[in-house]
């Protein structure tokens, strides 16, 4: 039984095909929402609505939302690719698309929604990057976005992280002013490794080392795709009406142990 319930309520949920999207998504219906999901792959959750809709596409974004109609009450934007893919395009989905959905969906959305996304344990370095990821956000819409990226992406590191540290100031800019105007609550989640479909590309592109040393450092294991959904469900449910433009942190600990100095650093090295 979940504790967190949308009855009546309608939900647009991205990126379900799979991990804590479809884990999210299924654990919405058991809650009583209605369920919108858009994915470029197949999503086959019960009682769950799919779109095929690429995130990063404006226009197959808009005719989506015109099929689910308004009102929109809560969106989850889960959808990501990891850095395995093309720097722009990592950039394109996992930032500006989600920007680009979230402003949509804002228009359908009535006083009192919530906004939730995913961020990651990946971006948690946005404050030493905050003057250029404030010019990527002063860009009005996905087309200049996309602009900024091709000129200025490749000096930012690793597109993954970029796009996570993105997500995360993005969050704490809007959230002021939608709470204050229309009562509409925005928050995210950074969760540290979890054993999804994509971890196989994270592998890859960090090393398994790295992964393996994070999960040691906190409670010795990758989370779980279930495990993410539960802290979504609450910051967009109802009874989290006083949390806005937070960045929920979710990494059995890993973060406390790093500012805490409780890790062994000798041991990502050996």
């Amino acid at each position: 039984m979940t504790t967190f319930r949308y009855d009546g309520q309608r939900a647009v949920i991205t990126g379900a095909s799979s991990g804590m999207g479809a884990a999210t998504a299924a654990m919405l219906v058991e809650a009583g929402a209605e369920v919108h999901a858009f994915d470029v792959r197949e999503v086959a959750i019960p009682g769950v609505k799919a779109y095929e809709v690429d995130v990063g596409d404006p226009a197959a974004v808009s005719a989506a939302l015109t099929s689910v109609a308004a009102p929109v009450h809560k969106l989850f934007n889960v959808a990501g690719v990891p850095q395995t893919h093309p720097a722009e395009r990592v950039f394109q989905v996992n930032f500006l698309g989600l920007r680009d959905v979230t402003k949509q969906v804002l228009a359908l959305m009535p006083d009192g929604g919530a906004v939730v996304s995913v961020a990651s344990l990946a971006g948690m370095g946005w404050s030493q990057h905050l003057p250029v990821i404030n010019e990527v956000l002063d860009t009005p819409d996905l087309a200049a976005g996309r602009a900024w990226a091709a000129a200025h992406l490749a000096e930012q590191g690793d597109p993954y992280f970029f796009s996570k540290e993105c997500v995360i100031v993005y969050t704490q800019r809007i959230a002021p002013r939608l709470v204050r105007e229309r009562g509409i609550r925005v928050n995210c989640i950074s969760p540290g490794p979890v054993d999804s479909p994509m971890m196989v590309d994270f592998r890859a592109a960090l090393s398994s080392a790295t992964i393996d040393w994070t999960a040691a450092q906190a409670n010795g294991r990758l989370g779980r795709p279930e495990e993410m959904a539960p802290p979504l469900i609450f910051l967009n449910s109802d009874d989290a009406s006083y949390v806005s433009g937070h960045n929920l942190i979710v990494d059995a600990g890993f973060t406390a142990a790093m500012t805490t100095g409780q890790v062994d650093l000798t041991a990502l090295t050996t």
